[in-house]
C-alpha cells in the first residue's frame, strides 16, 4: 500500500479534483494565440533551462506567427515569477516554466507557500528531463554503486556526501538513496555549484549528485568521474556509464530534474490541448533535439493526464523524504 503523508494529503485531493476538471471542460473552439504569448522562467539568462526555454520558444513563434518571449525573473526561490502568472489572465497568453523540484518539494519544504500548484495554476506540459549522475573523485576508491553502499553500510556516517544546498535536489535524492541501501551519510551542503565539484575534485566529499551540464566541468577535466546515472537506461552521450541498477543497485532508482509549462487557473482546456499539441510538435523538431541533445537534455511531452501522475509520483516521494529529514527553508 502506498503511504501518503498526511502534509501532502490536500494536495492529493487537488490532483484529482483538476482531473476531474480537465475532463468535464467543453471545448472552446476559439483561434489560440492572437496575440504574443509571454512565457516567465525563475532561472536566469543562459542557464540551461532558460536556453532550452528559449529554443522552444522560438519554434513556437513561427508556427504560431506570432511572438513568444521569454521573460526572466529569477530568485526568491522562484516566487516573483510565480506570482507574476498567478495573476496573470487565463487565456494561455501568460505562461511560467518551472521545475520539478519548485512544484513537488517546495509544499514540503515551505510552511507558508505563497501559491498552490493546482489551486492557482493549470498544467500544462512538462518540456524536458535530464537524469542525475553520481560524481566521485577521479581517484575515489569507489569503483560501482556496489562499493559505495557497502562502506556506507560499515561506516554509518563516515562516507560524505554534498550537495548545492539544504533542500536541493542532491540533498533530497542522496537521502533517498540512504533509504534504498539501509544506510546513513553525512550530508555537506555548498553555497554554489562550482564549489560542491570543485570539492568533489579534491576529495573534500566522497561523491555528489551531479548534472551532465552541471558537473560536466570538472568531469571533463579528469578531476571527478561518473560512477552511475540515476535513470531507467543509459543514457544518450554517455554510454559507457551504467546506471545505478546495473552498478550494484538499489534497483530502480532514479534521480532526474524536469521542467514544465503552466497557465493561470481557469484557462481553456482547448487552449492548454492547442499548446500540449503544438509544443510536442516543436519537440519532434531534429534541430529542437540536436540542440537540447547538446545540452544533455530529451525531451519530455506529455498530456495532462501523464503530468498529472508524474507530478503525483514525485510528490510523494520527496515529501516522504522531506518528512524523514524534517527540514525547512522558512
Amino acid at each position: 500500500m502506498i503511504h501518503i503523508p498526511s502534509v501532502g494529503k490536500a494536495f492529493y485531493g487537488a490532483f484529482a479534483a483538476s482531473l476531474l476538471a480537465v475532463t468535464s471542460l467543453p471545448a472552446i473552439g476559439q483561434e489560440f494565440p492572437s496575440r504574443a504569448v509571454r512565457v516567465v522562467t525563475p532561472f536566469p539568462a543562459g542557464s540551461g533551462p532558460e536556453v532550452a526555454l528559449r529554443v522552444v520558444a522560438e519554434k513556437l513563434s513561427r508556427l504560431w506567427g506570432k511572438p513568444v518571449v521569454v521573460e526572466n525573473k529569477p530568485g526568491a526561490s522562484g516566487f516573483i515569477a510565480i506570482e507574476t502568472i498567478k495573476r496573470a489572465a487565463p487565456d494561455g497568453h501568460e505562461l511560467l516554466q518551472m521545475d520539478n523540484a519548485q512544484m513537488t518539494a517546495q509544499p514540503f519544504l515551505f510552511k507558508k507557500l505563497p501559491y498552490d500548484l493546482l489551486r492557482d495554476f493549470e498544467p500544462v506540459t512538462p518540456v524536458f528531463r535530464n537524469y542525475f549522475f553520481v560524481t566521485v573523485p577521479s581517484t575515489s576508491r569507489y569503483k560501482n554503486m556496489a562499493d559505495l553502499a557497502q562502506a556506507a553500510k560499515a561506516g554509518p556516517g563516515a562516507v560524505n556526501y554534498g550537495s548545492w544546498f539544504v533542500g536541493s535536489p542532491g540533498h533530497i535524492g542522496a537521502a533517498m538513496l540512504e533509504t534504498a541501501t539501509s544506510s546513513r551519510m553525512t550530508h555537506i551542503p555548498y553555497k554554489e555549484m562550482s564549489q560542491l565539484y570543485a570539492a568533489v575534485g579534491t576529495q573534500e566529499v566522497d561523491w555528489a549528485f551531479g548534472s551532465a551540464a552541471s558537473a560536466g566541468g570538472m568531469q571533463r577535466a579528469g578531476k571527478l568521474r561518473y560512477l552511475a546515472v540515476a535513470a531507467p537506461r543509459r543514457v544518450a552521450g554517455f554510454p559507457d556509464v551504467p546506471t545505478v541498477a546495473e552498478s550494484g543497485g538499489p534497483a530502480g532508482f532514479e534521480l532526474g530534474a524536469w521542467t514544465a509549462l503552466l497557465a493561470p487557473k481557469g484557462t481553456p482546456k482547448a487552449v492548454v490541448e492547442k499548446i500540449q499539441k503544438d509544443l510536442a510538435s516543436v519537440l519532434a523538431n531534429p534541430e529542437v533535439r540536436e540542440k537540447f541533445a547538446a545540452m544533455y537534455y530529451e525531451p519530455f511531452p506529455a498530456n495532462t493526464d501523464q503530468f498529472l501522475r508524474q507530478l503525483r509520483d514525485d510528490t510523494q516521494r520527496y515529501g516522504d523524504t522531506i518528512k524523514r529529514l524534517n527540514i525547512s527553508l522558512d
